[in-house]
């Protein structure tokens, strides 16, 4: 198991979505649009879009917000996140590891050892899928002793005579 950067923007998450739902709900009571309407555009309940009008005629459009989350703050700060960043960028094998693969585990050691701070394997987790965008990439698994030309002119000459036999 291996950790890389995700070589393309990353897709909300429920959270944002349903914020830029709640907003365009805002944009649309701006319009006049009915709330059967609206719940029809955004694919969401009659209900739901009374109560944001609730809270929109009351406190205005950003009360549909999200609020910062509640609970305990993350362990490292965002200039931590970024060193961490720049040190992972350098490679495995750039901080002793002898594979250059990253598993949970180097990355907590790397993580200790640029910040001294201490996650637990699933904050690490959390810290490359969410704050960095990282994804899961598996190494693809092949036989060292495969011989790519010896294979290609098995398809070549000896795959059409089996398939055609005899």
């Amino acid at each position: 198991m291996s950790f890389k950067p995700s070589p393309v923007v990353p897709p909300l998450t429920r959270p944002q979505l349903a914020e830029a739902r709640r907003v365009r709900a805002a944009e649309l009571f701006d319009q006049g649009r009915s709330g059967a309407e609206i719940a029809r555009m955004l694919g969401v309940s009659d209900e739901s879009v009374r109560r944001w009008k609730r809270v929109w005629e009351k406190n205005g459009a950003d009360a549909l917000r999200r609020r910062p989350a509640t609970g305990r703050p993350p362990k490292l700060d965002d200039a931590q996140v970024e060193r961490v960043r720049t040190a992972l960028e350098q490679g495995a094998q750039a901080h002793g590891f002898e594979a250059g693969l990253w598993t949970l585990e180097r990355v907590g050691q790397i993580v200790t050892r640029v910040t001294g701070v201490t996650l637990s394997r699933a904050s690490v987790w959390r810290l490359l899928t969410g704050r960095l965008g990282w994804s899961l990439q598996r190494p693809e698994r092949r036989a060292v002793e495969r011989d790519e030309s010896e294979i290609a002119r098995w398809i070549a000459h000896e795959w059409p005579r089996i398939k055609k036999g005899p």
